[in-house]
């Protein structure tokens, strides 16, 4: 195996939110157990050591939650000093956290600077739309602590990204929220659609992501981007870049447009690993890294069939003329819980959005 990539839940599904849509609690209430609590540094030293092992040429390694940050900085540097014992082969490695943020200080600024980490900020846009969604345990809104990190890790020097889950809410707000990241700015952005819990109809929540409404940001989204970028403005947003990559023929990073689920390795606080972030559920569990190496987990993947069942089967979609973008999109999207996978929930939403889009987007290309 060439490069390896993982996920690791150092703090399991324990937050400090209490995030309305978080998909992970949702996941976590669907498995026997709940929270696995915290990783113990024996376990971290195991999951280090034999992801350095089987890497060859490059290793990356993620943090994410609940909230990660609830471990410890004690923890983090540990995990620093360990893949420096590791590495004697020499490989290239990354360090990324997804984040609330809400933790965050001075010390631990310092640490993801030096340790060159990327940081994926969660922060939902103006304070009307974040705090409407992203409460404390007491449901008071984190916008302005939130806000304050992303200041503290500007200074500090930290590359980040804003994380925006994209709501209800959000599609609606976008001529605000763009505007308003930019002012302050936070040009590194990802959007990200918000997910309905899982075995519930879609569509039903509040909050819910609609693909009509969908249909309406990603458009209103472009035109914002498009204004920028157009002017020679810098701004970076994932989902339009590895679009315009796509269409220059470069293979996208972005696993939802990739056209098949690839191995996350999502580490789970006891070691346990799944292949995907949206699919940490017990039926989809491959082993354990205390006892089992990736040369087992990679015939646990091939036996579960888990990436070929996510290729887009169904005709429509393969004969759809934007499939050589889209790809069927993320597998959970094309999840209604029958037994085979079927259209993406967002597909009339990316049909008119590639229809209206694309064209400029070329023409911006060319020139």
């Amino acid at each position: 195996m060439p490069a390896l990539s993982l996920l690791i839940k150092p703090a399991s599904s324990a937050c400090n939110l209490r995030c309305k849509y978080c998909f992970y609690a949702d996941e976590a209430m669907n498995r026997a157990v709940y929270s696995y609590g915290m990783m113990s540094e024996e376990t971290l030293e195991m999951v280090v050591r034999r992801a350095i092992d089987f890497a060859e040429g490059s290793v990356s390694f993620g943090f994410q939650g609940g909230e990660p940050t609830l471990r410890g900085l004690a923890f983090f540097r540990l995990f620093a000093e360990l893949v420096r014992k590791y590495n004697t082969k020499g490989l290239s490695v990354r360090f990324a956290i997804q984040t609330n943020g809400t933790l965050l200080d001075e010390e631990w600024a310092r640490f993801l600077h030096e340790e060159k980490f990327l940081v994926g900020l969660s922060l939902d846009g103006t304070q009307a739309v974040h705090d409407r969604m992203r409460v404390d345990a007491a449901g008071k809104g984190t916008f302005e602590t939130i806000l304050s990190a992303a200041r503290l890790l500007q200074a500090h020097k930290v590359d980040f990204n804003i994380l925006t889950v994209v709501t209800a809410y959000t599609a609606k707000n976008i001529g605000r929220i763009y505007p308003f990241f930019m002012k302050n700015g936070l040009v590194w952005q990802q959007y990200i659609p918000c997910l309905d819990p899982l075995g519930e109809p879609r569509g039903r929540a509040d909050y819910s992501l609609t693909p009509a409404l969908y249909a309406r940001f990603m458009k209103e989204l472009f035109d914002l981007w498009y204004r920028d970028v157009a002017s020679g403005r810098f701004v970076y947003v994932r989902h339009l870049e590895n679009l315009a990559g796509a269409l220059m023929g470069q293979p996208p990073e972005h696993c939802g447009m990739l056209g098949r689920c690839s191995m996350q390795s999502v580490v789970e606080a006891d070691g346990s690993v799944y292949p995907c972030d949206f699919y940490v559920l017990d039926r989809y569990r491959l082993g354990n890294l205390n006892t089992d190496t990736y040369e087992d987990l990679t015939k646990a993947l091939e036996a579960s069939r888990f990436i070929e069942e996510s290729l887009p089967q169904a005709g429509e979609c393969r004969a759809c003329r934007w499939f050589g973008l889209c790809r069927g999109g993320c597998r959970r999207d094309r999840d209604s819980g029958a037994e085979e996978l079927g259209l993406n929930y967002f597909c009339p939403a990316y049909k008119q959005f590639y229809e209206y889009a694309v064209p400029r987007l070329q023409a911006l290309l060319r020139r």
